[in-house]
């Protein structure tokens, strides 16, 4: 994943923005006491060729053994273009019972009609991906990083027309979102439809950085710079997760990128390691040398 990627990472403050007001307010009028808090926890590809030395020396099916050591896949796949049907369902065969995809909506829709008139496009490939059953996490919709809030009527009317049984998120990019009126304006839309603001932490664009809930869900895209302070990035992460689940957080999405992919298992299992001490989650640590499969 390029972007946000920098020349000199090192020089980046990497410290986490503190929490938006709404996150708080937000969060205070879903907690629970008796609510579950569900972890999710990922990279965005399973193929070989990506996650160099992460699977063993003669695996034949990456997914099968992918999904035995994470519970869930960011599907960026799916951006390129729709899956036939015959594909997903054997996705979904393959994967154990608590595994989710998260698929991020085709480039068609997002990048190239900008979302102008896509309701046909939309309800196809929604209607596709919901042959993985109990397995749909969350689709995300990621527009462009020139579609700016001029064009808001059209995410305001995307969101409206989305089939409200489909969990959704939203990821803009633009600085103008993350601005003034603009921001309150597009929060709004997202609380009002139950949608999901995704947190990209990424080195280039800190603004991304909006910590901005518009629900109980949290939808976090954490891009590594593939240097040390990857890890200590991730550790103040758990902090203000620890944070948000004292306020009422009842989900947590969370996707670890690489510039360098092959590092990705790597910092999830650092992660997820952290989450299970402090959180008292029981997520698989990937590749655990003292709980091998069986």
């Amino acid at each position: 994943m390029k972007f946000g990627a920098v020349a000199n990472p090192e020089a980046i403050d990497f410290t986490l923005p503190a929490d938006h007001p709404d996150t708080k307010r937000i969060l205070a009028e879903y907690k629970s006491d008796n609510a579950p808090f569900e972890v999710f926890v990922g990279c965005a590809k399973w193929n070989k060729t990506d996650l160099k030395g992460f699977y063993p020396k003669g695996t034949k099916d990456e997914l099968a053994y992918y999904s035995q050591q994470f519970n869930s896949i960011e599907l960026n796949s799916t951006h390129y273009g729709v899956p036939k049907i015959e594909q997903v369902v054997i996705w979904k065969e393959k994967t154990p019972a608590n595994f989710k995809f998260f698929p991020k909506i085709p480039q068609t829709i997002s990048h190239f009609k900008r979302l102008i008139e896509v309701k046909t496009e939309v309800d196809n490939f929604v209607a596709t991906m919901s042959h993985l059953d109990e397995k749909l996490g969350m689709i995300f919709l990621q527009v462009h990083d020139n579609f700016q809030p001029k064009d808001m009527s059209r995410v305001e009317r995307f969101v409206a027309e989305f089939p409200k049984d489909v969990p959704l998120a939203i990821e803009v990019r633009n600085k103008t979102w993350f601005e003034g009126k603009a921001a309150d304006e597009f929060y709004k839309i997202l609380q009002s439809y139950h949608v999901s603001n995704i947190i990209v932490d990424t080195a280039g664009r800190r603004d991304m950085l909006h910590m901005r809930l518009s629900s109980e869900e949290a939808f976090v895209r954490f891009v590594g710079a593939n240097v040390a302070s990857d890890y200590t990035r991730l550790d103040e992460w758990i902090d203000r997760i620890e944070s948000w689940k004292e306020q009422g957080l009842q989900k947590l999405y969370f996707f670890v990128h690489q510039n360098i992919e092959e590092a990705s298992p790597l910092l999830s299992a650092h992660f997820i390691e952290k989450l299970n001490g402090r959180l008292g989650t029981n997520l698989r640590i990937p590749n655990d040398p003292n709980n091998p499969l069986p």
